[in-house]
């Protein structure tokens, strides 16, 4: 239907009502930062699955430490720190059915847990062992089809239009999921993000899109990022409904994501999600944060911590005791460091696996550079230099 461009077929109520505007000025929250509920009403959820909650951020956040270790001992290329923002990969993840995608983006470890990847998987990806599945190539966590995880670009914003072109495909093949992407505040300066919203907005697609908020693009802080009151508001430019969750409180954003993909599931069309977190580590191993930021504002939002928030919460409400917390603090611990172990001392990829899945076959021309590959190596030996 085509209407008159200048009559106003909008009504400002009518707008309000549906993009819920409120929201996405406001924060959502359930768990305070003390363990206490916040919210009026406190969600029923099983005790199994806030326990699996939990403990997908337990091991997110020993497998993080790992990482960032094996990285100074130059076993790993490079790592994004994922500590103090858990519970957003964690609670968006989980939020999903099995069949839904999910496009993440290098900080989100807690979504390959969530999921049920395991740890090995990713560690043998990032030490980039003779187990790899990608061979050594691309600077990427991980990607799984079994899993439905979409590989993380390098360029920043650019699983966005990713996401929701898988989505308007799986709209024309009939398909009824959600796809979710998350990203950094730094990607809604990006085009993609624009393009992916505006599209997404418009085709009314079974798209979630979480804003992971640390509130640093590198060395770039939030209040220079965006001339908007919030980042959930940029939504409202696209005929989508923002929403802004407290993301250091797994509940808010678990249950904010969870209503998201129920509506894109029932082809209600897309949300925008701003969970809000801070980054405590650097923005990634090759960073050194205390050139642009003061260490006493890392130490004031560490009473944030999503894990110990959470943890508390458990507690004080029966779910688990402290020994229980120990116990299973310990265990996963234990697990993770074999399993580092175990991945470290696996073989290294072998050194012609660069030719490798390029070409559907060997062309002269391949032949000729594997060939001088070959001839290189035996005079490296024969140097005795170290080919690693």
């Amino acid at each position: 239907m085509l209407h008159d461009p200048f009559e106003s077929f909008y009504k400002t109520e009518d707008l309000l009502r549906e993009l819920q505007i409120d929201r996405s000025l406001g924060i959502y929250r359930i768990i305070d930062p003390g363990g206490n509920i916040a919210a009026e009403k406190e969600p029923d959820l099983p005790r199994e699955f806030l326990i699996t909650m939990y403990v997908s951020m337990i091991r997110t956040r020993i497998l993080d430490s790992w990482l960032l270790r094996l990285q100074r001992m130059g076993k790993v290329a490079l790592h994004a720190p994922n500590i103090g923002e858990e519970a957003v990969g964690v609670g968006s993840a989980l939020a999903l059915e099995r069949d839904d995608w999910i496009f993440p983006y290098y900080r989100n470890i807690g979504v390959f847990i969530a999921r049920g990847v395991s740890e090995e998987e990713i560690l043998d990806r990032n030490i980039a062992n003779a187990d790899d599945p990608f061979k050594g190539k691309e600077f990427t966590i991980l990607g799984s089809k079994k899993h439905r995880i979409a590989p993380s670009t390098v360029p920043v914003g650019n699983q966005i239009p990713h996401a929701v072109g898988f989505a308007l495909g799986a709209t024309i093949a009939g398909e009824r999921i959600a796809v979710l992407t998350i990203f950094g505040d730094g990607a809604t300066s990006r085009g993609g993000f624009h393009v992916g919203l505006n599209f997404a907005g418009l085709h009314r697609l079974p798209a979630v899109f979480v804003i992971q908020n640390n509130q640093w693009a590198i060395s770039m802080p939030a209040s220079k990022q965006t001339g908007s009151a919030t980042f959930a508001i940029k939504g409202v430019a696209y005929n989508i409904p923002g929403v802004r969750v407290d993301g250091n409180d797994v509940l808010a954003v678990y249950l904010a994501a969870r209503e998201a993909v129920i509506r894109a599931r029932d082809g209600k069309g897309p949300t925008l999600i701003e969970a809000v977190t801070y980054r405590i580590g650097p923005h990634t191993t090759a960073d050194d944060p205390t050139r642009y930021r003061p260490p006493e504002i890392v130490k004031r939002m560490e009473k944030y911590d999503p894990v110990e928030r959470f943890r508390r919460y458990l507690i004080a409400r029966g779910y688990i005791s402290e020994k229980e917390d120990i116990e299973i603090q310990g265990f996963w611990s234990k697990t993770i460091e074999d399993i580092v172990r175990k991945c470290i001392s696996k073989p290294q990829l072998r050194e012609e696996v660069i030719f490798e899945d390029v070409y559907s076959r060997t062309y002269w021309n391949l032949e000729e550079q594997i060939r001088e590959f070959r001839e290189s190596l035996e005079v490296m030996k024969k140097l005795g230099i170290g080919v690693e």
